[in-house]
């Protein structure tokens, strides 16, 4: 898969008062994801070429990719699939991108999620809602040792965007 014909079509960068290492661990770690993510793991194959895996709180497939760059602990790459019937074939693989830079004595996050053809923003605004609390989330969690608890559901825009295309969502 060539990493060049996925355009960028959301980045947030956030700033973590903590090390590499630890925001390494905190997004590839079951133990770590389960606190921030909504209850969701995840699961690194830790090489080039290994299996990404979000299973949800009762342990079933949510998202599975395939690890595209894995550079501890500056940098990781994924193909994100969500597990709903006929989403990849229409909207085709998402690239989410972590990069991971000390600044100070901080971590600059930049998470970056890109798409090999163009969407729209009804489609997008899913990803536009969940990643701002998910990121949040982990950030309190290691600066605090607390989570956030934010209630988010896929946004109805997005949901109305999948039917018009004729995906059915759970």
């Amino acid at each position: 898969m060539n990493l060049d014909q996925f355009k960028p079509l959301t980045v947030y960068s956030i700033y973590i008062a903590s090390t590499p290492e630890k925001v390494w661990e905190a997004l590839t770690s079951a133990e770590f994801s389960r606190q921030y993510f909504f209850g969701n793991t995840v699961e690194v194959e830790p090489r080039l070429g290994g299996a990404f895996i979000v299973r949800t709180p009762d342990g079933a497939l949510h998202i599975s990719g395939e690890v595209l760059a894995y550079d501890p602990p500056r940098k990781l790459a994924v193909t994100f699939n969500v597990n709903w019937p006929e989403l990849i074939e229409k909207l085709g693989p998402t690239l989410v991108t972590y990069d991971i830079e000390q600044v100070g004595d901080a971590v600059r996050l930049t998470m970056s999620e890109g798409h090999d053809r163009p969407l729209s923003d009804d489609i997008l605004s899913g990803g536009r809602s969940g990643w701002p609390a998910i990121l949040s989330s982990l950030k309190s969690l290691l600066e605090t040792g607390k989570p956030l608890v934010v209630k988010l559901g896929p946004p109805q825009r997005m949901l109305d965007a999948l039917k018009a295309m004729g995906i059915k969502t759970p």
